[in-house]
């Protein structure tokens, strides 16, 4: 990890300050923005969410699939947690802190439905844990979250009696997931063939990924620059949303914490498990917030608090898990993980 990715939570605090700034002393500049657009979508926004997305998905290896066989345990509870829990603790929080308040509930259900599948990738590895099946976790959830994302948020949000437009959240996975996940394998593919793995490991993937870094902070710019007066009335709503959202994660990691231990995994193993079971996909939530709402709305607003708690919040989770196995909290015996998986948490790595 460089060291602009280790203060990435300043960056994005620094982002939202400059959106709010902007806001306040450019003349029309929300207006502007709001005017680039395409049948609602607005163009600056599906750039940098495009650019955010793509080098998340070069992430998928199905080779690594046929791994699950032999150490299916922590793949499994993973997939629990990503899939049941935190969506049932998402939707549970957020009616009970922001009812009646939708767009607020339906950014907390969006994150919490959105397993990720790029950034743990650094955080497993700062953690010292098993990257073999990081990487086959990661390469899991790219592949589900194609099937079971949009049922989903449409299940949780009609629990909830919230009316949205699923066919516009059905459009927006396939945007920005689906054809993002296409060119990466096609591009993979060629380039790999034209210069080698070797050269798209070590020079392609480190520069999309600050590529990827450059269009999260540019997002965060231009979400507040067009909401800042709105968040400047209103940021009791910004402080309302990081109720459930601080408080979902210290229920999800605190059950991954202890499923961990109860089933035996060793530190290697479970550190992982705790790690992608308790994270997010702030990009697909943010995207999806953005088009279904607009990038003005408390939906995009909320999907970025996601961005903003989860940053800090993992990197004390890489401390707590060392503090942990230091006390002995976790006695299994760790299964060594393979090359192949080692090389693409390292190709993650900026330089």
């Amino acid at each position: 990890m460089s060291k602009f990715e280790k203060y990435l939570a300043l960056w994005v605090a620094l982002c939202m300050v400059v959106g709010v700034v902007l806001s306040q002393t450019v003349p029309g500049i929300s207006e502007t923005i709001d005017s680039w657009q395409i049948r609602g979508i607005s163009i600056p926004i599906g750039i940098c969410l495009f650019l955010m997305m793509y080098p998340a998905l070069l992430n998928l290896q199905l080779a690594e699939l046929k791994k699950l066989k032999d150490n299916p345990k922590p793949i499994l509870m993973t997939l629990f947690s990503n899939w049941i829990v935190a969506p049932l603790v998402a939707v549970l929080l957020a009616n009970l802190f922001l009812r009646g308040n939708e767009q607020l509930i339906v950014a907390v259900i969006l994150l919490g439905a959105s397993p990720c599948t790029a950034m743990v990738l650094v955080w497993g590895r700062l953690a010292e844990g098993n990257q073999e099946q990081n990487v086959v976790n990661t390469s899991l959830n790219t592949i589900t979250i194609m099937f079971l994302y949009v049922p989903l948020v449409s299940l949780l949000t009609g629990i909830q009696g919230i009316p949205i437009d699923r066919g516009l959240l059905a459009i927006s996975a396939l945007v920005f997931i689906g054809l993002p996940l296409i060119l990466g394998i096609v591009s993979k593919r060629l380039l790999i063939r034209a210069k080698g793995e070797a050269w798209f490991e070590s020079v392609y993937r480190p520069i999309v990924g600050k590529i990827a870094i450059g269009a999260l902070l540019m997002t965060l710019v231009v979400l507040f620059s067009l909401n800042g007066q709105v968040l400047l009335d209103h940021f009791d709503q910004l402080l309302l949303v990081s109720a459930p959202l601080l408080l979902g994660f210290v229920i999800v990691v605190g059950f991954n914490l202890l499923m961990t231990r109860f089933f035996g995994l060793a530190y290697k193993e479970a550190i992982t498990t705790i790690i992608i079971g308790s994270s997010s996909h702030f990009e697909i939530a943010i995207a999806t917030a953005v088009a279904m709402y607009g990038v003005g709305s408390y939906a995009a607003l909320g999907t970025t608090m996601g961005l903003f708690w989860e940053v800090p919040i993992m990197l004390g989770l890489v401390y707590l898990g060392k503090a942990l196995m230091r006390r002995g909290f976790w006695t299994g015996k760790d299964i060594q993980a393979g090359q192949p998986a080692k090389v693409a948490v390292e190709a993650t790595e900026s330089d």
